[in-house]
């Protein structure tokens, strides 16, 4: 049995571990509202600049743009794979269930390892760094004060990659931001950029009528070289942004239940002190009530 000293010093671990996880939960929380406006924000623009670059891609040739354009499986090239995980855990499973997906998708895509690894965020690397994987180029410390200038780095790295024949494809896992109590994992390809087909490709206000042709000036390919890039680009940065506010709220959850959890473990541990201490006063008048006795 623990002595009351033993008792009181785990009590009070206990609360200034309490103190911590809650402080941590209150600066998630101040963080979470500025990151999930951001996410809000970029969504819209992602969307309709990926359906607006569907209706001028369907009307074209793939050839008519490296970004556009599909390897054949039997290329040289290897898949790229750019995994996005945070910098610090104390987050759940937000991070592990990243690097689970991005397993998942080396087991089903490249079973014999053959893929190249782009990794953002201290966690991600430190696990696939010590596994022999090809890392192409890694990423850390930008979750701070991120900008549009880390997505277009990574951007343009991948897709570098992709129009050298390094990578026959590109493709992007990360966490989604859904809701402060959930968050999804998405695989998505990145690049060749993916076509949308049915309703979803057909933009805002069209009905299921024919389609209307265009006439382009610039031509087709001026448009692509300047847009296609671009859009890389912010499809990166979207990603981040949505990884960003996905952190923070599984840090937010994570910190709370942590600090439940601690206040069940003060009043359980109390409880059971008082217990001993009533048990040891129960003792010591047994002990003296023997002795009068005995006298």
């Amino acid at each position: 049995m623990p002595s009351l000293i033993d008792l009181r010093r785990r009590i009070r671990a206990v609360k200034s571990t309490q103190q911590i996880t809650k402080a941590m939960k209150m600066i998630a929380a101040s963080r979470l509202k500025r990151a999930q406006d951001r996410v809000i924000a970029a969504r819209p623009f992602a969307q309709r600049m990926l359906k607006v670059l569907n209706g001028l891609v369907s009307r074209v040739d793939q050839d008519a743009h490296p970004l556009l354009r599909i390897l054949p499986p039997q290329g040289s090239g290897r898949p790229l794979l750019i995994v996005i995980t945070a910098d610090r855990g104390l987050c759940g499973s937000f991070n592990s269930n990243v690097i689970k997906a991005a397993g998942q998708f080396i087991l089903h895509e490249a079973p014999g390892r053959d893929i190249a690894l782009g990794l953002v965020g201290r966690k991600g690397r430190d696990f696939f760094r010590r596994r022999g994987f090809d890392v192409r180029y890694e990423t850390v410390g930008i979750f701070q004060k991120m900008t549009f200038a880390d997505a277009i780095d990574i951007a343009d790295a991948a897709i570098e990659d992709f129009t050298s024949g390094a990578a026959s494809s590109v493709y992007l896992v990360y966490n989604e931001f859904k809701s402060v109590m959930t968050q999804r994992i998405v695989v998505e390809r990145l690049l060749p950029i993916p076509r949308l087909e049915g309703e979803a490709a057909r933009p805002e206000g069209e009905g299921a009528g024919p389609t209307v042709d265009y006439l382009y000036e610039p031509a087709p390919e001026e448009i692509f070289r300047d847009l296609l890039p671009r859009h890389v680009q912010i499809q990166v940065y979207r990603a981040l942004l949505e990884s960003n506010a996905a952190f923070f709220a599984a840090q937010m959850t994570a910190m709370d239940a942590a600090t439940r959890n601690s206040t069940d473990m003060i009043e359980n541990l109390t409880l059971y002190m008082n217990k001993v201490r009533q048990a040891a006063i129960t003792r010591e008048i047994i002990e003296v009530v023997s002795g009068a006795a005995a006298t």
